[in-house]
């Protein structure tokens, strides 16, 4: 239609191209779809502007009047301007009138079909209201009916629901009726076997054939054990009497004949399953052992079956077997029964148990029902048996009265033992554990093996200790001996008066004692599994090595101590008076030279003692914080305990110490005094007024005697160290000077002999300043100013205090040993000092 309508068009305003007073024929479908402005525009202008375009085409071309030259390259004229404007004067677009009357036409139209829709649209609004009320009216009606419906349907519903329910009781009723006809039966037939059997005593000729067949023995031994519970059951109800259709014997009298010939009958079958069960197990056929075993699980639910199969294992019947794991751990006769061959031995035996366990155990896990129970008795019998029966050969317990003799390893070899053993069974239990034990508790029951020899174990670790300990002893002082003998024809050759020098203290032999107690902490450790057990234990055996150590290094102390008791005896017997014959002098003097070096060597030999004590307290001080403390730090105040103990132990030695140092100190002193009596003479503090230059060089006596100190005491600057060097040092400077104050109240002293002194008291405080004694370096300051009082005029000693008042003391008393103190009538001139000070 829309090309009839374009046609139609077409004709109209062919026959008036000048004028379109026609109305245009638009529809309503022109403007549905894909829509286009464009295009409804073109179709409405296209007819009439193709021809206005041709002409204008072609009055462009026929005229050229954009261009002011000719295509033959001539200027245009003034005529043909003059046509060219004419040419502009007529209508450039004539067809503008014939557009103006289209869109008129084509807008008055689209108004006609605005409205014509607008009409359409009304009508279709009031049927679709009309529709809409129509719909909902219906919708509500459905409404209505599905209510009902659905009450309906919950009628229909509860109606099933009961009827359901009706019938599942019936079915309920039809199953226990079904359930009880079968239950009669079975009982029928059970009635009827029970009689069987309720005949004689031991008559068991007359039975059904199902309790013959082998190919029904499951069904017989089923029916046989539901018959002898069921007649053991009833005997037990005492007063009861049995169904008439039995009998009418009494239940007790009847069921008895039947629970016996039962009892008989199980027996018997019991035993012919495991026959066939052994059968089968030699000829490794698992499919018929597992029925075999399966059967005789009925039969106190297969015990009699899992512990024959256990029982008939090779490794618990064949005594070679046993013996071989003797030979493999002990050795032939036992020769090479040590620590490491036992333990090499134990892994090769358990090693070799857990691989025949895990082949049983595949065995087992194939034929038996309850694999786990069979696995729970098969390594019970392991440990009980073949373990235990080793452990008995390879652990004698020993006496704790009669020790074993440390030739034969002491108690210490049992020890070892023990631990090798207890450690490589323990590793057998988790190895046994991962292969699968059931439900035994195999680390208690390996406990259990062990318990002997637990409970005495500290005891015997101890006692271990004290033996290693007396026996270490023992040796020392053998070889102590030997080399006494050895020296001693040397000794008295040369005319020793003392014994040869004592057995010194080892801190090789400490380092033994802690490394026993440290195996011996291993033990204990690997022994005690509760933490306060093994506080405990620790406690115990740490204790052990504080008395052994105290005790060996105080007894050092006190052998050295001994020989400088010895060298101070031997020099008091050689003191002598003043009237004595030269003869018998010289020989005095000889023995004290001889006392005096054995005084010199006890001193260096108490001060090795004393080095080598301290060395042996750091090494034990040393193993408390690596190894005993952080043992000891779980358990609230057991390491401050130990610590205490470890104080209290080495107090001992302390004071023995001490006791020597205060006799080398005594040593030292004395032989500075013997040096200061035989070398200093009277002359060298007053020496003659012979117009000689003084003598600036220290004394004999002075040069001697700082030769001893510096020779004897290098010892000492080596041993002493800390607080104790300090303090040793001081005692003695502090001697020292006390010694030399009272050495020099014997003599009389000019002023060129007051330089001598000063000279001496110089090298006496050189040589006091190594001690880094500051009270002593103080001392001895003061004394080089108080020898000033023998130099200076004696109108000058009052001036000489007032500097040093601290001292007038020491002074009055040196005053008095000038040589012109009566001369100068000194006492009266400085009375008045000693007044004022007092």
């Amino acid at each position: 239609m829309r090309e009839t309508r374009d046609g139609a068009k077409k004709n109209m305003h062919a026959k008036n191209p000048s004028v379109s007073s026609l109305p245009l024929i638009l529809d309503v479908d022109d403007f549905k779809g894909d829509f286009s402005f464009d295009a409804l525009f073109g179709n409405l202008v296209n007819e009439l502007l193709p021809s206005f375009q041709e002409e204008e085409t072609d009055s462009v071309d026929g005229h050229n009047i954009s261009n002011d030259v000719f295509p033959n390259g001539h200027f245009r004229g003034q005529s043909d301007t003059i046509k060219f404007s004419q040419a502009l004067a007529t209508p450039l677009f004539p067809e503008v009138d014939k557009l103006l009357a289209l869109f008129k036409d084509s807008s008055q139209e689209l108004v006609d079909l605005r409205k014509q829709i607008d009409g359409k649209l009304y009508n279709l609004k009031k049927d679709v209201a009309a529709q809409d009320f129509k719909h909902r009216k219906t919708l509500a009606e459905l409404e209505k009916g599905v209510d009902g419906l659905f009450t309906s349907f919950a009628r229909l519903d509860s109606r099933i629901s009961s009827v359901g329910q009706t019938a599942a009781k019936i079915g309920d009723h039809l199953q226990s009726a079904d359930a009880q006809r079968e239950t009669a039966s079975q009982t029928i037939e059970l009635i009827k076997y029970l009689m069987e059997f309720n005949g004689s005593p031991g008559d068991l000729m007359e039975l059904s054939p199902l309790f013959s067949d082998d190919s029904r023995v499951a069904e017989a031994a089923s029916i046989a054990q539901k018959l002898r519970s069921f007649a053991e059951e009833d005997i037990g109800r005492q007063g009861i009497s049995v169904p008439s259709i039995v009998g009418n014997a009494t239940a007790s009298r009847g069921l008895e004949v039947a629970v016996a010939n039962l009892q008989d009958y199980c027996n018997e079958l019991e035993n012919r399953l495991l026959s066939r069960f052994d059968a089968a197990s030699q000829r490794r056929e698992l499919s018929t052992m597992a029925e075999c075993a399966k059967i005789l699980s009925q039969f106190n639910r297969g015990t009699s079956a899992m512990q024959h199969y256990v029982a008939t294992r090779p490794m618990f019947i064949d005594v070679e077997i046993m013996n071989a794991d003797t030979r493999l751990v002990l050795g032939e006769q036992g020769l090479q029964a040590t620590p490491n061959n036992v333990a090499r031995g134990l892994s090769s035996l358990y090693k070799e148990i857990t691989d025949t366990v895990r082949k049983e155990a595949a065995t087992i896990m194939a034929v038996f029902p309850s694999p786990n129970d069979v696995m729970s008795i098969l390594v019970q019998r392991v440990l009980e048996q073949r373990v235990t029966a080793l452990l008995d050969k390879l652990l004698v317990k020993p006496s704790l009265v009669n020790l074993p003799p440390m030739e034969e390893g002491g108690l210490l070899l049992y020890l070892r033992m023990l631990a090798v053993a207890y450690e490589k069974t323990q590793q057998l239990a988790r190895d046994l554990r991962a292969v699968g034990c059931g439900d035994l508790d195999v680390e208690g029951l390996t406990e259990s093996l062990f318990s002997t020899h637990k409970e005495e174990y500290p005891e015997h670790e101890q006692a271990s200790l004290t033996q290693l300990y007396q026996a270490k002893m023992e040796e020392l002082r053998t070889e102590n001996q030997q080399g006494s003998d050895s020296s001693g024809s040397i000794g008295r050759a040369k005319g020793a008066s003392m014994s040869t020098s004592p057995q010194q203290i080892s801190v090789t032999v400490v380092t033994e004692f802690v490394r026993w107690n440290e195996e011996a902490i291993s033990r204990c450790t690997l022994f005690s599994s509760q933490p306060a057990t093994l506080t405990a234990n620790i406690r115990t055996i740490f204790t052990c090595l504080l008395d052994e150590v105290s005790q060996y290094i105080t007894d050092g102390l006190e052998r050295a101590r001994e020989s400088l008791t010895e060298a101070a005896a031997l020099r008091e017997r050689f003191v002598l008076g003043t009237s004595v014959s030269r003869r018998v002098a010289a020989a005095a003097a000889s023995a004290a030279e001889a006392a005096a070096a054995a005084g010199e060597s006890s001193f260096k030999s108490f001060m090795v003692a004393v080095q080598r004590c301290g060395s042996s307290v750091a090494i034990v001080q040393q193993y408390f914080a690596n190894s005993i403390s952080r043992l000891l730090l779980p358990v609230d105040g057991a390491h401050a305990a130990s610590c205490e103990e470890m104080s209290t132990a080495m107090s001992t030695a302390e004071a023995a110490a001490y006791k020597g140092l205060q006799q080398c100190i005594e040593t030292v002193m004395a032989e500075v005094e013997r040096l200061l009596s035989a070398e200093q003479k009277a002359t060298d503090y007053r020496s003659p007024d012979d117009g000689m230059a003084p003598d600036h060089r220290p004394t004999v006596a002075c040069t001697r005697v700082v030769a001893y100190l510096s020779r004897v005491l290098e010892s000492a600057f080596t041993a002493l160290e800390g607080l104790n060097k300090q303090a040793f040092l001081t005692e003695l400077g502090n001697r020292f000077h006390k010694g030399l104050l009272s050495h020099w109240q014997k003599f009389t002293f000019n002023p060129s002999g007051g330089l001598r002194l000063k000279r001496d008291i110089t090298e006496y405080g050189e040589f006091v300043r190594s001690f880094n004694a500051p009270s002593v370096d103080e001392n001895f300051e003061l004394l080089g100013i108080m020898a000033n009082v023998f130099i200076v005029a004696p109108e000058s000693l009052s001036s000489l205090f007032e500097g040093t008042p601290s001292i007038r003391k020491d002074a009055q008393r040196f005053i008095q040993l000038r040589e012109d103190y009566k001369s100068a009538k000194l006492a009266s001139r400085l009375s008045s000092l000693w007044v004022n000070s007092n």
